[in-house]
């Protein structure tokens, strides 16, 4: 899981975004102790720690004084927002320049998003 190149505690951190997401981690249950991400990923705690203080500052996970770190409530909501937010940006907007520069209007890119999103599935269908 650990990529050479990025800043363990942006792993950690996004690690455990990951899990809000995906919804293996639930709002309002206890998230991860620093000494066990520690542990798990084998890096220093302080390392961890920073990852998990990120999540606290952005809101996603709140501090239960002598019970530990729980994911806050609406954190799964505010992820997905800032992730569907980050992937326009990411993909959409270059996808829709490319698509002007080829004279594509925006039916013509819903009709090859279908089509595509279609073949996938029959794909998958297939590899099952």
């Amino acid at each position: 899981m650990i990529e050479e190149g990025r800043a363990l505690f942006l792993q950690i951190a996004e690690s455990v975004e990951d899990s809000i997401v995906d919804g293996s981690l639930a709002e309002d249950t206890r998230a991860p102790s620093t000494n066990e991400l520690a542990a798990f990923y084998r890096i220093n705690p302080a390392t961890a720690a920073k990852g998990v203080n990120m999540l606290v500052d952005k809101g996603v996970l709140v501090k239960r004084r002598g019970i530990g770190m729980f994911v806050a409530p609406g954190a799964r909501e505010q992820l997905r927002t800032e992730r569907r937010t980050a992937f326009a940006d990411r993909f959409i907007q270059p996808l829709l320049a490319e698509a002007r520069t080829l004279g594509l209007s925006p039916d013509d890119l819903a009709r090859l998003v279908r089509e595509r999103a279609a073949a996938s599935d029959t794909l998958e269908g297939n590899a099952r």
